[in-house]
């Protein structure tokens, strides 16, 4: 893209050298023998200089690397990923290499760069920007012979998404062959939802400069370079007035008074203040009324249009033939309008801003339409045209809905759901026809949902107020509705909306959908009115299905986990999980990337699994989980839950440093998404027993203060049970009382009939903190916590009890009892647990061999505290 030079091209620019010397230390660095990437970005007001700078930076980077360019336009903001696309577009001509720069999610990040044909399916917004940043990667290492920079000069128009990419991309430049220049002016200009990511690239940066205007000595300095060394300080005195010493200004009236020198009998202040006049503002666009109507209108139309766009169709929209249209551009050019070449290029932004504002109203409505056509014509995707749509006045137009609502599908599909809300609200502006327009609420509801959980509310909500919606999709706005309110801790709204719509569809899949639902929003609150109750209705409905449909695998799933949080026998369970699978795998349409049933239930799969001691079982689902969200680009909520999931599984195996590192890196994909949402509750619970089990006490707690864990709990239930967690929390910081209060408070998972022993071991606690305070107290959960474990039947559960059992047993008694706690524990996949058996067994008897089992486990395990108290046992 070209700019104007200004009119001291040879020169050094004035009073810049400090910014361009830092460009140049960057430079320097990018090209040394272990190269060392960074990020610069420059700020300031329109025409202080921003894009001279950033031209001297490529010429003098382009000597030794390879600089890709472009700079943002007001007409591509509302275009998802144009700067992207712009950014790489000779890396992506390049159809040799242009396979291997992809890399594996080429079905993923083609769309966005507009290589291939999105698809039906929406794509994961967070997959697509992490699959740009590793594009991004893998084009820096192949250009390491000439290192790769990227440079972006108005960087506060650039689209949202593009402006997404770079901001991830920001913190990993250090560790990449690859340098970033931008510019922008004060992001007060940029678009709301683009604020924070150009705060994010300016923390990120290795240097972030504010360009400052000129002072009067450059000015009268560039003065005498532009007119010759007759110009006296005086008349660089009255420029530098006239312009504030704006470099564009300064520049634009040089170039005027090379052009039309002042008369020298004329009082010079005044004669440049009037000419000052004509190079900004609205007074700017006047320059058009004497070049003509035909320059007027083609300017008008290039405006419209924005940069990039061929003149052909720019001449085309303003209503000129080839003859006119040439004419004209003869004419904007000298005027110092438009730039030379094919394409709309204005010389510089302040030009296109205050031709586009000097634009009659009603004309410019009229333009932006007809523009929206005219691409469509020209072979443009709905996606291209819909920006002009946006601008267009609300006329009841069915063919404009229909086409927003297509531009919306094709923005979802290429990862873009903030574009395809615009549209979607625009479209309802319009408005639709009415039998349309619960279709329309129902699609911005579902655009939404990844993004604002309470406007995907808001919209389904209405769509399921209005007429229109067949039953399949009345299920599935009820259902979307649901994952809103579940994703916005509203797990009772939740329940209750799915309840009410199963109870007013007739029977058939579509209601047993939604009786699943609500049966598995019962499941996941923390509070409920009616457990026990809820789990006899599910188990008389789901018992003797035989898992032939995915409603009846869906039942079976939910009963199933709901027999494992009460405690049922865990063979009983398994054979539910066994009848709800299709040979130990989701059937299709219940699967991990599946959308109609959602991901819940494969999830619940997993976890019953997880603790009925099935852990190969549970590895093996949830592994499945991870490579189908990784595969498939979904690396935000989802594979933030798979990843917990699988430390879930590394937790209940004892393999305590594997788990933490994997429950760490749940977290910092959820942190990306937002917070406070479910799968930081389950991850930082996990984390924190986690800890607890290492022995890293004030790890442990320095987490818990830092994510807010603790009581009051969401409504969501957490991974595993949160009061339980906590209340051993509290007992490893020797705040007893405070401990016994938050384990009572426990219990209430007994009383919605919830008796599992390993998922809330609150009585094993419970009863260790009452030993000397109320020993008969703890004798008596010592009592039921047999029974429990007895009625569950998996060895790690008799373990567990059998260990508690022997802590308050009469010394005759207790190393028989945790002989037998080995014993089961020997059949248990929870290694720590077992260690931990081991090295009670020990000092209970003196056994030197089981001190030393339980060492070695204990260290293989990461349960540091245990190993030492191991180690120094035996010493």
């Amino acid at each position: 893209m070209t700019t104007t030079p200004p009119p001291w091209p040879g020169d050094p620019l004035p009073e810049r050298e400090l910014e361009l010397a830092a460009a140049d230390r960057a430079v320097d660095a990018l090209c040394r023998t272990r190269p060392e990437g960074g990020l610069l970005v420059y700020s300031g007001a329109a025409g202080i200089g921003k894009t001279s700078v950033l031209a001297r930076v490529r010429a003098r980077a382009a000597e030794r690397c390879t600089v890709r360019t472009t700079r943002a336009d007001p007409g591509t903001t509302a275009v998802p990923f144009h700067t992207a696309r712009a950014l790489f577009a000779p890396d992506l001509a390049d159809t040799d290499g242009l396979a291997a720069l992809l890399g594996p999610h080429r079905a993923l990040v083609g769309p966005a760069l507009g290589l291939t044909t999105p698809g039906d399916e929406p794509a994961d917004p967070q997959g697509v920007q992490d699959a740009l940043v590793a594009l991004t990667a893998r084009a820096a290492r192949r250009h390491r012979a000439r290192p790769l920079v990227l440079v972006l000069d108005d960087a506060h128009w650039a689209d949202g998404e593009s402006l997404g990419w770079l901001a991830a991309l920001g913190p990993r430049l250090a560790r990449l062959p690859l340098l970033l220049v931008v510019a922008h002016r004060p992001t007060e200009h940029a678009a709301e939802e683009s604020r924070p990511h150009l705060d994010a690239l300016g923390t990120a940066a290795r240097l972030r400069v504010t360009l400052r205007a000129l002072s009067p000595e450059a000015a009268a300095g560039l003065t005498r370079r532009a007119l010759g060394t007759g110009a006296d300080d005086a008349l660089g005195r009255a420029l530098w007035d006239a312009t504030g010493g704006s470099p564009y200004e300064l520049a634009e009236l040089l170039a005027r008074l090379r052009e039309h020198p002042i008369d020298p009998g004329a009082d010079q202040a005044t004669a440049v203040r009037e000419l000052a006049a004509t190079v900004r503002g609205h007074r700017l666009a006047d320059r058009l009324g004497g070049l003509g109507p035909d320059a007027a209108r083609l300017a008008w139309a290039a405006a419209v249009l924005g940069a990039g766009i061929p003149l052909r169709l720019a001449a085309s929209l303003a209503g000129l033939s080839p003859g006119r249209q040439a004419t004209a551009t003869g004419e904007l050019r000298a005027a110092r309008v438009l730039n030379p070449g094919d394409t709309v290029d204005f010389t510089h932004p302040l030009v296109a801003g205050a031709v586009y504002d000097a634009v009659p109203r009603s004309l410019r409505t009229t333009f932006h339409g007809r523009a929206a056509w005219l691409l469509t014509a020209e072979g443009h995707s709905p996606a291209a045209a819909a920006r002009h749509l946006l601008e267009v006045h609300p006329d009841q137009d069915p063919a404009l809905v229909e086409q927003l609502r297509r531009a919306a599908r094709e923005h979802l599909a290429v990862g873009a759901p903030d574009a395809a809300r615009r549209c979607l609200e625009r479209a309802l502006r319009e408005p639709p026809e009415h039998h349309l327009r619960a279709h329309v609420h129902h699609e911005l509801g579902c655009a939404a949902l990844l993004t604002s959980p309470a406007d995907t509310v808001r919209h389904l909500r209405t769509a399921l107020e209005l007429p229109g919606l067949d039953d399949t999709l009345r299920a599935d706005a009820t259902f979307r509705l649901a994952q809103a309110l579940a994703h916005n801790q509203q797990m009772r709204e939740a329940s209750l909306s799915v309840a009410f719509a199963a109870a007013t569809t007739e029977p058939g899949p579509e209601r047993l959908r939604l009786q699943a639902a609500h049966f598995m929003y019962d499941a996941f609150r923390a509070t409920e009115d009616d457990g026990p109750g809820r789990s006899r209705r599910l188990a008389q409905l789901a018992d003797p299905l035989a898992g032939e449909t995915n409603a009846e695998r869906a039942l079976l799933t939910l009963r199933a986990f709901d027999g494992m949080l009460r405690g049922e026998n865990h063979t009983v369970v398994a054979e539910f999980c066994e009848r709800a699978l299709t040979d130990g795998h989701p059937a299709p349409g219940l699967g991990w990337t599946d959308t109609v049933w959602g991901f819940e239930y494969p999830c619940l799969a997993g976890i019953t699994y997880a603790w009925i001691d099935e852990l190969d079982r549970a590895e093996e689902l949830f592994g499945e989980a991870v490579r189908a969200y990784e595969i498939s680009g979904w690396s935000g909520g989802h594979l933030a839950f798979a990843h917990m999931l699988t430390g879930a599984v590394l937790r209940r195996r004892g393999r305590l440093t594997e788990a933490e590192t994997r429950l760490g890196e749940s977290l910092r994909l959820a942190d990306r998404i937002g917070t406070g949402l479910p799968v930081h509750w389950d991850a930082v619970c996990l984390l924190v027993d986690t800890l607890l089990a290492r022995g890293r006490t004030a790890d442990a707690q320095r987490l818990a203060e830092a994510r807010g864990f603790g009581p009051p709990y969401p409504d969501a239930m957490i991974l595993p049970d949160a009061p339980s967690v906590h209340g051993r929390l509290l007992l490893a910081l020797g705040r007893t009382d405070e401990a016994v209060a938050a384990l009572e408070a426990a219990s209430a998972m007994a009383e919605r009939g919830r008796h599992n022993p390993v998922w809330a071991p609150w009585r094993r606690d419970l009863a260790g903190a009452l030993a000397t305070r109320d020993p008969e107290r703890a004798r008596a959960l010592t009592r039921r916590l047999r029974v429990d474990a007895e009625r569950f039947g998996t060895p790690t559960a008799l373990g567990m009890a059998l260990g508690c059992e022997a802590a308050l047993a009469p010394a005759g008694a207790a190393p028989a009892l945790r002989a037998r706690a080995v014993a089961h524990l020997e059949e248990s996949p929870a290694q720590d647990e077992l260690a931990r058996a081991r090295v009670a067994l020990g000092l209970a008897t003196g056994d030197r061999d089981q001190l030393h089992r339980g060492l070695l486990l204990a260290r293989t395990c990461g349960a540091d505290a245990l190993a030492e108290q191991a180690r120094s046992a035996l010493a």
